[in-house]
């Protein structure tokens, strides 16, 4: 298995209760797939890659609560703390139109309608409730936020990693402005 071209699901917080469950942080949508009983995640620990089967899961608010095979104690749950959680790309969900998964949106060119360069996509903030492209900046750009939705991303296009935007007037701007402040403050 290549680590490198397997998807995030999620990362392992910390320990929760004493039966060696673990609380989890999801990067998914599709919990209920990947915390099933029976379902399959894949860890790396130094150099090698395990696979760690599900014995129980529920979601607890944003969260879920997790339990894999032959852990089943507070030590041996809380030497997984910190460990991302990742699963083959060819097991996951066939998206509707429209939709996307957030590794196909990181790496994305991001260009105006008008051409301009905006930058690269390099995180999708899903804490806002309407997710949001975090870009970095090309050239005096700062980091740029803009929210992924149809009035301002009008051509999604992850296949040949471009999204094409139409930004509300001022937004680049403001970016641009809080770069060169930054700038200034650490002279």
């Amino acid at each position: 298995m290549d680590w490198m071209s397997m998807v995030t699901v999620g990362f392992i917080r910390r320990p929760h209760g004493n039966r060696g469950y673990v609380v989890g942080e999801p990067q998914t949508d599709f919990g209920e797939d990947r915390f099933r009983v029976g379902g399959i995640v894949h860890v790396r620990r130094g150099d090698s890659i395990d696979s760690m089967t599900v014995v129980a899961g529920r979601p607890q608010g944003e969260l879920w609560v997790v339990g894999f095979e032959g852990f089943e104690s507070i030590d041996a749950a809380d030497a997984l703390r910190g460990l991302e959680l990742k699963v083959p790309e060819t097991e996951l969900r066939v998206l509707e139109p429209g939709t996307f998964y957030v590794h196909d949106l990181v790496g994305c060119a991001v260009r105006t309608v008008g051409g301009d360069e905006v930058g690269a996509v390099v995180k999708v903030d899903l804490a806002t409730g309407i997710p949001v492209l975090v870009i970095e900046g090309a050239g005096d750009l700062g980091e740029v936020l803009v929210p992924f939705v149809d009035a301002i991303c009008r051509r999604v296009r992850p296949t040949v990693r471009e999204i094409e935007i139409d930004p509300p007037e001022g937004l680049i701007e403001l970016n641009r402005t809080k770069a060169t402040v930054a700038k200034a403050l650490r002279k």
